[in-house]
């Protein structure tokens, strides 16, 4: 009998629109992940189920929509954290502060069909009781409650994400991907799921230096059109002290240098991920979604993320925040890479995922829908898709909102309008 389909979820961190070649970059290179994108089903409207990191975390293992699982906010929340604040109209609901143990999860579907789970990476939803091993994983590595690679030295050794294997000078994405193609040389001979939530490409920025050289030579080659006009521009001249105009773009191409070594080093190691997998033959029954959280940070937290053409970024709820990269990778049943301008949302990857593994669904109350048949070379029938937002973000997104788009129509609310 042959063995079920091995699955592996990818999923980045605040990666923007455009942060990838075969999304239209011409700075950052991701020659990897583009290759694999050109052997898939790329999606140009997929969509985050929410603008923020958490509701998204939970609506694709759960495959249902945030307000759903109650995780509308990331954890805990900007009131949570800072308390309301004086130009806020509105005081936002409480809402949960984790993923409930009630929830069935993608994992434990997958984990009582015979499959090995793991979740490497971030998790963000929720305490320890509620951590990847309470919720159908058999491994956690690197997942806790926080939403980014926090203490130690970042995505240096040593780690804040827990459970982290290194030594001094270790970079944490090689780490991660050190552990998931560990964990699939252990289970090879088995059918695994494996969720990979990077930590990349979140603050802060860095990556290793041999890599940061490289784009600090390329960054200063190419220059930056707007920084050379705040450096020339008689009104920003009379404003700012030369020394300060020269700092400032200074650090600007610096931050672009830094940003773009980091998405050239997550490229690299989802090129020794696919590597392995054709290493131990296993390429040819094994899945690969791609996708991200939310938009990239191009607004007032911003790093050089870029989402353009776009509107803003994380944390609003136009295209910038909610829409992303995505592309599946399934030998066998796409026999060759497509482009599809159907619109697909966090939801559907739970039943999609079910089926794709032959595994009958036992949750209710989902929402998504399976993709199998848009792989195939079908279409999907047409269906509203929603998002609800009711709090502020870190990044000004003029919050809280809710919003639903049907067809080629997309209708936001501002509730501070109301």
């Amino acid at each position: 009998q042959q063995q079920k389909p091995n699955i592996i979820f990818i999923l980045i961190d605040d990666m923007g629109w455009t942060d990838l070649g075969c999304y239209g970059s011409t700075y950052y290179e991701t020659p990897n992940i583009d290759k694999l994108a050109a052997r898939s089903l790329r999606f140009t409207q997929a969509y985050a189920a929410c603008p923020v990191s958490s509701p998204t975390r939970a609506s694709i293992l759960t495959g249902k929509y945030p307000v759903k699982t109650d995780v509308t906010d990331w954890i805990p929340g900007r009131q949570n954290a800072i308390g309301p604040e004086k130009h806020n109209k509105l005081m936002c609901l409480p809402f949960a502060q984790q993923l409930a143990l009630e929830e069935v999860t993608i994992a434990e579907e997958l984990k009582s069909a015979g499959y090995k789970t793991a979740s490497i990476g971030k998790w963000h939803l929720g305490d320890s009781a509620f951590f990847p091993q309470h919720q159908g994983f058999d491994t956690n590595i690197g997942g806790y409650n926080r939403g980014g690679p926090y203490g130690g030295k970042g995505y240096f050794y040593p780690f804040g994400a827990p459970g982290v294997e290194g030594k001094e000078g270790d970079f944490l994405t090689n780490n991660l991907t050190d552990q998931v193609i560990k964990f699939i040389e252990r289970n090879k001979d088995k059918p695994f799921f494996i969720y990979f939530p990077n930590y990349a490409v979140h603050n802060p920025v860095m990556a290793p230096d041999t890599t940061i050289e490289r784009f600090e030579a390329k960054t200063r080659m190419l220059g930056n059109k707007d920084d050379a006009r705040f450096d020339t521009d008689p009104f920003w001249a009379k404003r700012f002290p030369e020394k300060m105009r020269k700092n400032f773009i200074e650090r600007k191409l610096q931050d672009k240098a830094d940003y773009a070594a980091l998405i050239a080093n997550l490229d690299q190691n989802v090129g020794r991920l696919v590597e392995k997998l054709k290493e131990l033959g296993l390429d040819k029954n094994t899945i690969i979604i791609f996708t991200s959280d939310n938009g990239g940070l191009s607004t007032s937290e911003g790093s050089n993320t870029c989402n353009v053409p776009l509107k803003a970024g994380k944390g609003w709820m136009y295209e910038g925040g909610t829409r992303v990269p995505a592309f599946i990778f399934a030998p066998g049943i796409i026999p060759q890479g497509r482009v599809s301008d159907e619109i697909i949302t966090s939801v559907d990857y739970f039943p999609t995922i079910l089926e794709l593994a032959g595994v009958k669904q036992t949750a209710t109350g989902t929402d998504g829908i399976s993709l199998l048949s848009l792989m195939k070379g079908g279409k999907l029938p047409e269906r509203p898709i929603f998002w609800h937002y009711p709090h502020y973000s870190n990044q000004g997104g003029t919050g809280p909102y809710s919003a639903v788009r049907l067809g080629d129509y997309k209708l936001i609310e501002f509730h501070e309008d109301m």
